[in-house]
């Protein structure tokens, strides 16, 4: 038999460095659309044509408009940790690493405020692979509760031990709240949003700290309960 040729080490990393730009080239297209035309009115077709690609390439890199979204989602994750280090790096106080962690995230998203509503209406059905919740974002979603076990861990907050693991969890979903105002928030700049997070910030340390109290002991046991019955 004869041996195929084998591509170069310097061919195949000229041709995935190629791929990746075009592949980023595609995602950089469909964002720039959404925002202009709205999710909903973003075909694949005309992803492909502004982005000077055949649509058979674009399908190629990315098999629907929900897998563009699902990679805006990872992209969106590792910039939020990017823009969150230096507060995690610096800060050691609980409330602290939790509102430059939220105002990071803020700040990540507000490139994309114009066409987040219209997004949010596909999002928020509940048998959408674009809904936070479903299993098509499973990955993004728990770099997500990662980085807020993150602010927990590098903390010195003392927490009642039977919460500490699904503290992040909790955070998460808060965060999702605070997301979900920032995206009908039409304040300047979103102003109320950072109002919110700056309000509720101090309420949760204090929630946090309270935790270890013997007589809310039972409260904590119930969040927890309905935490692991809604895992399930």
């Amino acid at each position: 038999m004869t041996d195929q040729p084998v591509p170069t080490t310097a061919a195949g990393e000229a041709t995935t460095a190629r791929g990746e730009q075009t592949r980023q080239l595609i995602l950089e297209t469909a964002m720039r659309l959404f925002r202009e035309r709205g999710y909903a009115r973003t075909t694949m077709r005309a992803i492909a044509q502004e982005a000077g690609v055949a649509v058979g390439n674009a399908y190629y890199y990315f098999g629907s408009k929900e897998r563009l979204i699902q990679e805006f989602y990872n992209r969106t994750q590792r910039e939020h940790l990017a823009a969150a280090r230096p507060v995690l790096d610096r800060e050691s106080d609980f409330a602290a690493r939790l509102a430059g962690v939220l105002h990071a995230a803020i700040d990540v998203l507000t490139p994309s405020h114009d066409f987040a509503a219209s997004f949010f209406k596909v999002a928020a059905e509940p048998s959408s692979p674009l809904s936070p919740f479903s299993p098509e974002s499973a990955g993004p979603r728990q770099a997500s509760i990662d980085l807020f076990a993150e602010v927990l861990t590098g903390s010195t907050a003392k927490v009642d031990p039977e919460l500490r693991p699904h503290l992040p969890e909790l955070l998460w979903l808060a965060y999702m709240g605070t997301v979900l105002y920032w995206v009908y928030d039409r304040s300047p700049g979103q102003a109320r949003t950072r109002t919110l997070i700056n309000g509720a910030v101090p309420l949760i340390d204090r929630l946090v700290t309270l935790s270890r109290l013997r007589v809310l002991r039972p409260v904590t046991r119930q969040i927890i309960d309905l935490v692991r019955a809604l895992r399930h």
